[in-house]
Order: C-alpha cells, then sequence, then structure tokens
C-alpha cells in the first residue's frame, strides 16, 4: 500500500450558505415558519435571495465544512461534490481552495443552478434556514475522484448524498475504490429524517463492510435501531459496524469498537451561540486524529475541542485558528 498523499477526502453537497438579518415581518412576508430549515425549488430561491438584504456568501455543506476543518488543522483534505458554472459556483471553489481543501469536480455547464442555503437572522440570533440542493444533487460516478480518493487514508460520505440514485452510486463507486487501496471508508448518518428514509440501505451499508466507520448522534443512533433505549442502540451499532462514533451534545462523545468503549466529556463553552456545524466541527476534530493514528480517546477530545469552538460564535466554520486552539489545550495535532 502506496503512503497516502490525503489524509481524508469528504463526498458531499456543495452548498453556498447565504446569510443575511432580517427582521420578524420579512420571514412573515415570505412564509417562513422561523427558525426551520425548508427545502425549496430554484424559482423560490431567487425570489428570495433577490429580496435578501446584503449578506456573507461563503462555501458551505456537511462534508465540506468537515474538511475545511481538518485543513484548518493541518491536514490534508481534499473534496467532492457538484456545482454549477455561474456566480455561487465560483464562490464556493474559490472558498473551499482558500480553506485548503483540494477540490477538483468539474462545475456543470447545464443543468440546475449551484445549490444554496439561504440564511435569515432575526435580531434574537435565531436562524431560518431555505435551502435549495440544485446542482449539489447532480454528482455522478463520472465524477469521482479515483486517483484522490486511493490516495486517502479515510474517504468521508455524507449521508444527505444518498438521497439522489446517481450520487448513491458515486458513493458506492469511491467505497470501492478506497478499499482497493487499503483505505478506510466512513459515513455519517447526517441527520434523523435522513436515516428514517433510508435506514435499511444504511444498516445494509454498515453489516456488508461498504462502510468501516460511522458518525451518529444520539437521535440519529435510535431512529437506526428505532428504539427509545440509547443503550440497547448502542450495543447493536456495536454489532453491527467495525467501529463508530457517537455524539451526545452537552453529554460528550463515545468512541465503540467491538467490546472497547472510550468516552470523553463535551468541552465546556460559556455561551452556546450556534449549534449548526458542531457535528461537521466534530467529525473534523475526530478524523484528523484517526487519519494519523491517534489512540481514540485524543481523536475524540479533538473533535469535541472543534465543537465547542464552532457552537461558541455565528456560523459553520470555525473563527478560531484550530490547529493553535487544539495546541493551547493540550493536545496534538
Amino acid at each position: 500500500m502506496t503512503a497516502p498523499t490525503l489524509d481524508v477526502i469528504g463526498f458531499g453537497n456543495a452548498i453556498v450558505d447565504v446569510l443575511a438579518r432580517a427582521e420578524d415581518d420579512f420571514l412573515a412576508t415570505h412564509g417562513m415558519r422561523k427558525g426551520g430549515m425548508t427545502l425549496i425549488d430554484e424559482e423560490r430561491a431567487e425570489t428570495v435571495y433577490a429580496a435578501m438584504g446584503s449578506g456573507i456568501e461563503i462555501s458551505g455543506g456537511s462534508a465540506a465544512n468537515t474538511m475545511a476543518g481538518i485543513a484548518e488543522l493541518g491536514g490534508r483534505a481534499g473534496f467532492v461534490g457538484k456545482v454549477r458554472d455561474d456566480a455561487l459556483g465560483a464562490i464556493f471553489a474559490h472558498d473551499i481552495g482558500a480553506a485548503g481543501v483540494a477540490y477538483r469536480t468539474p462545475a456543470a455547464t447545464a443543468g440546475a443552478a449551484t445549490a444554496r442555503c439561504l440564511i435569515l437572522v432575526t435580531p434574537d440570533g435565531e436562524r431560518t434556514m431555505n435551502t435549495y440542493l440544485g446542482a449539489a444533487q447532480d454528482l455522478t460516478p463520472d465524477d469521482v475522484a479515483a486517483e484522490m480518493v486511493a490516495a486517502a487514508t479515510v474517504t468521508y460520505l455524507e449521508g444527505y448524498l444518498w438521497d439522489p440514485p446517481p450520487a448513491k452510486q458515486a458513493f458506492l463507486k469511491a467505497a470501492g475504490i478506497a478499499h482497493a487501496a487499503g483505505r478506510s471508508v466512513a459515513l455519517t448518518l447526517s441527520d434523523a429524517f435522513c436515516v428514517d428514509r433510508y435506514r435499511a440501505e444504511f444498516l445494509n451499508l454498515m453489516r456488508e463492510g461498504t462502510v468501516d466507520l460511522v458518525f451518529a448522534n444520539e437521535s440519529e443512533l435510535k431512529s437506526l435501531y428505532e428504539t427509545a433505549d440509547f443503550d440497547t442502540a448502542l450495543a447493536q451499532l456495536a454489532a453491527d459496524v467495525r467501529r463508530a462514533v457517537v455524539t451526545r451534545s452537552e453529554q460528550g462523545a463515545l468512541w465503540l469498537s467491538g467490546n472497547e468503549r472510550v468516552a470523553v466529556p463535551a468541552y465546556p463553552v460559556e455561551q452556546v451561540v450556534d449549534t449548526t456545524g458542531a457535528g461537521d466541527l466534530f467529525a473534523a476534530g475526530f478524523l484528523h486524529g484517526f487519519a494519523r493514528g491517534f489512540a481514540p480517546e485524543e481523536s475524540l477530545r479533538l473533535g469535541a475541542l472543534c465543537a465547542a469552538e464552532v457552537i461558541s460564535h455565528m456560523g459553520a466554520r470555525p473563527e478560531r485558528q484550530l490547529k493553535q486552539l487544539a495546541q493551547e489545550n493540550g493536545l496534538r495535532v
């Protein structure tokens, strides 16, 4: 097996987050449910985007956020995700490249526009999200960067991408390339609603060995096994997949591998400002350590620290330099 040139390569929805401040009456005028996330079509996206005030545009998406976090820690990260050759597509490509993430997926020259999440922040700090998935859903097996996958210690797959059939095939192709090269494949379950839609398929991916490492939070785990009992779900998870990481918000996180269990507490935070991106940045810290051969406890602590940083401010990307933050907290990177 050749030495890896990437620590982690992520596959996911390539989305541009557009954040703008708005009053409550703006939400009412446009029929938005405050604090919610609604999937919208392109026409609706254009209408809302035109009506929004000036704001901030930055590349986002769950797996993309994770890869940016790994790069921020000093890791070698790559990303595969589809955009259109439009203004927002150019913003996505620029931002993820500027974050230090290798990104080579060719932009679509036809079809749906680049995905965007239009985020209205009201004076009370509440975020109301309107998401148009657009070109992100058009990822195909032809977009799989085979050489990058084979060169990455871990291939990380975003559960949200399991919706469109061509993206699903891309996902499976990437997993096959990774395993053929002797690498690991990780899957994040993304959210409980995603699990509800694809429970049987996700379980098959785990039980058949298509994925080696699963990330889940407590609600996703309970949804996966259709139980309200955490310990029951945990025991089943340990039986179904080689390795797993389970996050529990303020109760910390767990590592499972066979009979091995490792738990760490959450890092204290003065004030939780915005939980968006907590899971993404936890995965960044953990995967960075895992890819570099750190012990599970070290990797969990690094993940917990990264999650604590991102929930202490607005937005799903870190504001502190994560490598420096880790060193200040006595963690190696």
